[in-house]
């Protein structure tokens, strides 16, 4: 499979905001004039909430049409913003489009199954002392970043999606991107009791696709599901696993701040849902959610085996609770 030389911008440091900034500005100073009226949108414009996580067109500046320098500027600016699990993600989810490719049996120059059909949009100015945002997105890969006050304010909504889940063959065949995400959840559901599974399992069969899908506006879902206080010690533990694994995507002073949050709106305000069957190979769905926190993870298509993960913070998706107090203090 084809690599795309993502390893020339792994950093052994955890980078700060200030440094965000810095590197979307030396991005953008790359950029020919053409190239950064497609990158740059004001940061209240309404492409910014225009989301989505399937191949289709897009707005925004493309690694296609990238210089190799371009793209190691592009590449920085993607792991300065999220932790090196995070990185590693969203680097993988892009190779998979050579994976794909092959399996779709396309020409190799077919750009609708390409690791470089991914696109990079920035809304406002990048400031170290106003608020700004940008975007990373493609087939299967959607990060929102908004920074206030010089620091990384949200970055929801987030989606990590992984076709095929486990690759089927060549050098890295049994390879999974997003095994955590589908063990752990098969490990708590399956060691519920039966009287807990009655309130957790909420039908035999899987949804097709995350509830939310790339709606503008994420809610809590009914029914809830089970409970974390009604969990014994272990099953918590698992939930906690859980749930991590989902916040350490994100760059380490954000992810830290997050969960936080879920944890100041109370543990005990978790639930835990699941559709489908119990066992690997079979269609599967689940969430957490709690009054702050909506996570989904699904996996049906191809034989169950094409999986969607998302993250929504309920209250600061695009740093929308954030930017909102900081403009009142503003004027």
């Amino acid at each position: 499979m084809r690599k795309l030389l993502f390893c020339c911008c792994l950093l052994t440091v955890q980078a700060t905001a200030q440094d965000i900034a810095s590197d979307a500005n030396s991005f953008l100073g790359l950029l020919n004039a053409d190239q950064k009226v497609k990158a740059q949108y004001s940061l209240d414009d309404k492409e910014r909430f225009n989301w989505n996580f399937v191949p289709i067109q897009r707005n925004g500046v493309c690694f296609r049409t990238f210089t190799p320098q371009q793209r190691s500027a592009a590449l920085a600016l993607l792991r300065s913003s999220l932790s090196e699990q995070g990185y590693r993600k969203a680097n993988s989810i892009m190779e998979l489009e050579n994976i794909l490719r092959e399996i779709e049996g396309r020409d190799v120059k077919d750009t609708y199954r390409d690791p470089l059909n991914y696109y990079i949009t920035i809304f406002g100015t990048p400031s170290k002392a106003k608020p700004w945002g940008w975007r990373m997105e493609g087939h299967h890969l959607s990060i929102n970043f908004s920074s206030v006050n010089n620091e990384i304010g949200s970055s929801t909504p987030s989606f990590f999606g992984s076709n095929p889940g486990t690759i089927p063959r060549g050098e890295e065949k049994g390879k999974q991107l997003l095994k955590l995400e589908s063990d752990l959840g098969f490990e708590l559901c399956n060691s519920l009791s039966d009287a807990q599974k009655k309130k957790a399992v909420l039908s035999e069969k899987a949804y097709p696709e995350i509830i939310m899908a790339n709606k503008l506006k994420a809610k809590l879902i009914e029914p809830l599901g089970l409970g974390y206080s009604e969990m014994n010690k272990p099953q918590q533990a698992l939930l906690i696993r859980l749930l991590d694994v989902y916040v350490r995507n994100y760059q380490l002073g954000f992810s830290n701040k997050l969960m936080e949050k879920i944890k100041k709106a109370g543990m005990e305000n978790l639930s835990f849902a699941w559709a489908g069957g119990l066992a690997p190979g079979t269609g599967n769905y689940y969430r957490i959610q709690g009054p702050m926190l909506l996570i989904e993870f699904d996996n049906t298509q191809n034989n169950a085996n094409h999986m969607h993960t998302a993250v929504r913070d309920l209250t600061n998706d695009f740093a929308e609770d954030i930017l909102r107090e900081h403009y009142l203090k503003e004027h």
